[in-house]
């Protein structure tokens, strides 16, 4: 299932609601308003039947000796076009005068006092004169439909700005309200092998407080359980190089004592062994400290003075008889927050493969660039796009001779990895048609 966004998911569902809210009010408001617009329009109908009365009934008595036809024409000119509608009639409901824009035909309202209501209209009547005159008005229900939709209509208007504006409140709104969990999660992110300490987000909101308590106890048992790992490999490495040290020893000193051929030859066998037992037990204990994640450190250390003290090291073996050719850019300088201790192994297991597996004839070239790149060539046989991958996995030795575990470029490419590096295998080396080239690059 496709991981959803919270924060999409809290906008759509503030602005639905919001909107949702916003219409029924508008439902309810316009049924207020109607209620409210017909004691408005009624007041106003009565108003005007009981102002109209007095000057119809004055007009009509005025003019009794006009006739019929002329008075109404004389009043159908004076008058316009309105919402309001009007009837004068007499005692026996014929129309005596009228509204020009309604026919002669008699209202359907009653000749009495008060409202009288039909499907088309609603009326008011006032009598005059001893009730021998009625004057009556008529409001049209269309028009007071028509104030009350006009009225909810304005109302729904803002929705259409509301809609975009309430989008963008919601989602700065939102932004900023989970900006903590932004904060825990990058927290939580930061966090690896190297760097275990507890997370402290003093501002973070009460509700993510027992988040925070929770990573921090995880992080407390992940501390404990790496630092019992890291002790008990460097306890066991040294306790195993010990009694192989000595067995290899007590090897050395009986094949010395030994005067038949055939006896030195066995034990020749048997030093073999234990010099290879002791490689093998050396690479499992890095390996084990690679597994173990000791690439990082919480301080930068100067990896350039680390890259010459295992140099040095080097040439003081007897081993390598002088090969190994270092060079240094100007200004070239490497500190990064590394352990360094994983970087002195990635360095001896880069530097034993070159002098191992290289033209033993050859040198073997080291040189530290700008930018925090580390070069070690040496001559050799061209090696394939698939055999250089494969000699990266565990006890892969490619097709070579020379002794070796196999466990030498997949510790140095799981250390480096931890370390923030890449490591970079090239078979011609660079500017060369043979060899092989290995590239440490930091980032």
């Amino acid at each position: 299932m496709k991981n959803r966004s919270m924060t999409r998911r809290l906008i759509f569902s503030l602005t639905a609601t919001l909107i949702v809210f916003w219409l029924l009010a508008t439902i309810a408001g316009m049924f207020v308003m109607q209620d409210e617009f017909g004691e408005i329009f009624d007041g106003s109908l009565q108003a005007t039947t009981e102002r109209l009365t007095p000057l119809v009934v004055d007009d009509v008595l005025q003019s009794a000796e006009v006739s019929d036809a002329r008075r109404q024409q004389s009043l159908n000119e004076s008058t316009h076009k309105g919402y309001l509608t009007y009837q004068v009639r007499d005692a026996t409901g014929k129309v005596i005068l009228h509204s020009h824009d309604v026919s002669a035909t008699p209202f359907v309202a009653p000749l009495k006092r008060g409202f009288f209501q039909d499907d088309v209209s609603r009326f008011y009547t006032v009598p005059a004169v001893n009730n021998t005159i009625f004057v009556q008005v008529a409001d049209s229900l269309a028009h007071r439909t028509e104030a009350a939709v006009e009225g909810g209509l304005a109302l729904l208007l803002p929705v259409l700005v509301l809609i975009p504006v309430s989008i963008i409140g919601i989602w700065l709104i939102v932004r900023r309200s989970i900006e903590p969990v932004n904060d825990l999660r990058e927290a939580i992110a930061g966090k690896d092998s190297g760097n275990l300490a507890p997370i402290e987000l003093s501002t973070l909101p009460r509700e993510l407080q027992p988040i925070v308590t929770s990573v921090n106890r995880l992080l407390e048992r992940l501390r404990s359980t790496l630092k019992a790992e890291r002790e008990f490999t460097a306890n066991s490495a040294h306790e195993l190089r010990t009694p192989l040290a000595g067995a290899l020893a007590q090897t050395q000193m009986l094949k010395s004592e030994l005067r038949s051929e055939g006896s030195k030859s066995r034990l020749a066998l048997i030093e073999a062994s234990l010099q290879k037992l002791i490689r093998l037990v050396e690479k499992l204990m890095q390996l084990a400290r690679a597994e173990a994640k000791i690439g990082t450190s919480n301080e930068a250390a100067d990896l350039g003075k680390v890259l010459e003290l295992v140099i040095e090291d080097f040439n003081r073996a007897s081993e390598t008889d002088g090969r190994i050719r270092y060079s240094r850019a100007k200004a070239a300088t490497l500190v990064r927050p590394v352990s360094e201790d994983a970087f002195a192994i990635v360095l001896r297991n880069l530097i034993e493969n070159a002098l191992i597996h290289g033209d033993q004839q050859a040198p073997v070239k080291i040189s530290l660039e700008p930018g925090g790149t580390v070069r070690i060539a040496n001559d050799g046989p061209v090696l394939g796009a698939d055999e250089l991958v494969s000699i990266r996995q565990r006890f892969s030795r490619g097709k070579t001779t020379s002794p070796g575990s196999g466990l030498g470029l997949s510790i140095a490419t799981e250390l480096a990895s931890q370390m923030g590096a890449t490591l970079e295998l090239k078979s011609p080396a660079t500017n060369a048609s043979t060899g092989f080239e290995s590239i440490l690059h930091f980032s």
